[in-house]
């Protein structure tokens, strides 16, 4: 507990520096408040509302809350100044809610100027460049950036720190159906799987597809394939009538045998591949094992 109150006092108490100006004068309070780093009570802190992460993962929390216990809150968080002595988030709501967690009474915080716009953007960019987030959260915090702050594509990336095309691609995932948005923010699907079903304009066919990914456990490469197939009827027909009848019957059985869709591809000579994805290394020796 020593080491964690040394590490805590990376700032002065707010009361103590207030003393220290005339207190008269509130703008020269704020004025000798903003700049500095301060142990701020918890209490007088309130949320960010453009906090654009909506999931915090409970066991990374009590896993931080952990740290902080054993070795203090080694990075402030940083607030904006509001009314009185009342402060915003800006941003650190992990290292925030993590100290509440824990019971501390005070957080050390860097105060700073920023109106609601310069907050906005200030948390977004934080947080996409910090943070975890899933692939609909960073494509939310864009369209937010785009829409709110009136910056072009092309100055988004620079502020972000992508290439546009990146950019681009993230803001595409939102024109997916809300279930499949939900899917991937899951972690049901990933964003190439994501990036592939955008180029199915009929919504019912998304999902369709969406749910022969989930039923199948279908790699990117092969819902890719799918999508390709769904777009040139003409060019899957005549796939399919070049595959023979044995390959076709049997493509299922070995499929739910080896837990995975496989693809078979045949040669006008009869001759053929099969190809079996795998998710992970536990994955590839399980279907190792079954083969055997």
């Amino acid at each position: 507990m020593a080491k964690a109150t040394k590490r805590q006092a990376l700032g002065r108490g707010l009361s103590a520096l207030l003393k220290e100006t005339d207190n008269a004068a509130t703008d020269k309070n704020a004025a000798v408040i903003v700049g500095t780093i301060i142990d701020l009570d918890l209490n007088s802190i309130e949320v960010n509302p453009y906090q654009p992460r909506t999931h915090f993962d409970e066991q990374a929390l009590e896993e931080l809350s952990n740290s902080i216990r054993e070795l203090g809150v080694i990075q402030p968080i940083t607030v904006r100044k509001t009314s009185g002595n009342r402060f915003q988030l800006v941003s650190g709501e992990r290292r925030f809610r993590a100290s509440k967690q824990l019971g501390n009474e005070t957080i050390p915080a860097y105060v700073r100027l920023a109106n609601d716009q310069e907050m906005l953007e200030m948390a977004l960019v934080e947080n996409i460049q910090r943070k975890n987030l899933d692939p609909i959260e960073i494509a939310l915090s864009y369209q937010r950036l785009v829409e709110e702050i009136n910056l072009t594509q092309e100055e988004l990336s620079i502020r972000v720190g992508k290439k546009r095309s990146t950019v681009t691609n993230y803001l595409r995932l939102l024109k997916l159906d809300p279930i499949i948005q939900t899917g991937m923010r899951d972690g049901f699907l990933s964003m190439g799987h994501g990036r592939a079903l955008i180029n199915i304009e009929n919504l019912n066919e998304q999902l369709e597809i969406y749910k022969k990914i989930i039923q199948n456990k279908l790699s990117v490469r092969q819902t890719e394939e799918l999508v390709k197939n769904l777009k040139n009827p003409d060019t899957k027909k005549s796939k399919k009538a070049k595959t023979p009848s044995y390959v076709a019957n049997g493509i299922e059985t070995i499929s739910k045998y080896l837990g995975h869709q496989i693809q078979v591809t045949v040669g006008n000579n009869g001759k053929g591949k099969i190809s079996i994805p795998f998710d992970s290394q536990e994955d590839f020796e399980r279907i190792q094992k079954l083969i055997k």
